[in-house]
């Protein structure tokens, strides 16, 4: 009996494994949701930073069409991805004027892009894809 149970336990356990795995693939395609041919540079104050997983995503206010103000959603790496590389919550905080660069979304009435580079203009910080 006893290699019976050591084999249930296998069994389970790599069930669980096999059943598991697939949450850990990434949630969407990069490709499906963003334009990589395109770029697009915006430049606002930052409304809100949500540092947070699976993505950060910067809330930055912007003078739209009409010179109607837009709000933009540039999404970036997870919290754990960005703070091994020195960003914290307090990097950006409301009020910032940011530039930003990146892939925008393929409908592009969601005003969202893929952040590639942000800088920050009152002390030239800067933060690109390449920096990671």
């Amino acid at each position: 009996m006893r290699g019976w149970a050591k084999l249930g336990i296998r069994i389970v356990v790599l069930s669980y494994v096999l059943i598991c795995s697939p949450s850990a693939l990434p949630h969407h395609a990069f490709a499906q949701t963003f334009v990589f041919e395109r770029v697009v540079k915006i430049e606002g104050s930052v409304a809100e930073f949500l540092f947070r997983n699976p993505h950060s995503v910067v809330l930055v206010s912007t003078s739209g069409e009409n010179g109607r103000m837009a709000i933009w959603a540039a999404e970036w790496g997870g919290a754990g991805q960005l703070s091994r590389q020195g960003i914290e919550k307090s990097t950006l905080i409301p009020g910032d004027h940011v530039i930003i660069i990146g892939n925008p979304s393929r409908n592009s009435a969601d005003r969202r892009m893929l952040l590639q580079s942000l800088t920050r203009s009152s002390d030239g910080w800067r933060w690109t894809s390449g920096s990671q």
